[in-house]
């Protein structure tokens, strides 16, 4: 493996690690939701926050597939998701913040 490679499985890794960091994340916006008596536009918003994490993991599984040669290319062109986990872990930390 070049190093070149080995910088991209890295580069995966580390998305698939704050993949499973923003599921954690998830369920304890919905468990905190599903305690609420009141749920008025709790589930709306959850629903807009599953939606900005299937997105997210679209983009990462189509980065996890690119051929070598693009992939620098895409991250590069497209920022990467990285900004989009923080902006998404942060929605859902103040999220379960109100709602725990």
């Amino acid at each position: 493996m070049t190093s070149k490679e080995q910088l991209i499985e890295q580069h995966i890794r580390e998305y698939e690690s704050r993949m499973k960091h923003i599921d954690e994340l998830y369920e304890r916006a919905h468990q905190a939701a599903a305690n609420l008596d009141t749920k008025d536009g709790v589930q709306a918003r959850l629903n807009e926050l599953a939606a900005q994490r299937a997105l997210l993991q679209e983009t990462t599984d189509s980065i996890k597939t690119m051929p070598l040669d693009k992939w620098r290319e895409a991250t590069v062109r497209n920022a990467g998701p990285m900004a989009v986990w923080d902006i998404l872990a942060q929605k859902l930390e103040d999220f379960v913040e109100r709602h725990e």
